[in-house]
């Protein structure tokens, strides 16, 4: 079974077909910017552009970088416009996709849900946090295997700053940073996360896991096993496709 899966990030639009029995795409993923400013209609303008370039006209998923509610409705909106927010993003992405079914979900949640079912999170009971580094830091939380939505934890607050502003990959690239420095605030931002939430495992995600090696055996002092995420920084497309079939 395929269903399309489109994930919106805060610098990239990006999606494809997905396989639903092998968790994988079906053809190489298309992807545009992320339009500047990120606001509805121009977002929603590149996922049509995205969903178009493969002719696609069935169910859609589709991922929003930051807390959606109901399946639609946008509460927070860190890294894009502000318009966004109470915005039904539902209700735009299928007008834009000209009628198409849309389900919208959380972006970590998405990837989140795509480890746990065909990556580093398969079979693995307890409490696992799947952490996306990128543009901000996106979480998605489970408890035997059951999802816990929209936690947002790249907003605690870290040395009086969000989390994200000191130890996504964007804040690597702002202030310049050697792999070791940026690995040893990764490290204060997962013990953080780990006095509060004391997970069995986490799954490092977003693009900079495909560089694991270059920062995780850096890190020390974390009791929970740290690995990087199988799907990479195609989880969220195959998470986001996951969850439209459930809903169709």
């Amino acid at each position: 079974m395929q269903i399309f899966g489109v994930d919106i990030g805060g610098s990239g639009i990006k999606g494809a077909p997905v396989d639903l029995d092998r968790g994988e795409l079906t053809e190489e993923r298309c992807k545009v910017l992320t339009p500047r400013p990120a606001t509805p209609d121009a977002v929603a303008d590149g996922v049509k552009e995205v969903v178009g370039h493969f002719g696609w006209t069935g169910p859609v998923g589709i991922t929003f970088p930051g807390v959606v509610t109901d399946g639609a409705t946008i509460r927070t909106a860190a890294n894009v416009d502000k318009a966004w927010i109470d915005t039904d993003a539902r209700a735009l992405l299928g007008e834009r996709l000209g009628g198409l079914p849309v389900t919208v979900l959380n972006d970590a949640d998405a990837a989140g849900v795509a480890e746990m079912q065909f990556g580093a999170g398969r079979d693995r009971r307890g409490t696992v946090l799947l952490l996306t580094f990128g543009t901000g830091i996106g979480s998605a939380l489970f408890a035997d295997g059951e999802l816990v939505a929209n936690t947002e934890l790249g907003h605690l607050e870290l040395n009086g700053h969000d989390a994200e502003k000191r130890a996504s990959t964007k804040a690597k690239e702002d202030h310049e940073l050697t792999w070791e420095q940026w690995a040893h605030r990764v490290q204060k931002y997962l013990a953080h996360v780990e006095m509060l939430f004391s997970p069995e495992l986490f799954i490092i995600g977003g693009g900079v896991s495909r560089k694991a090696d270059k920062f995780l055996p850096l890190i020390e002092g974390i009791k929970a096993e740290i690995v990087p995420a199988q799907l990479q920084n195609n989880a969220g497309i195959v998470g986001a496709a996951m969850r439209a079939a459930k809903s169709a």
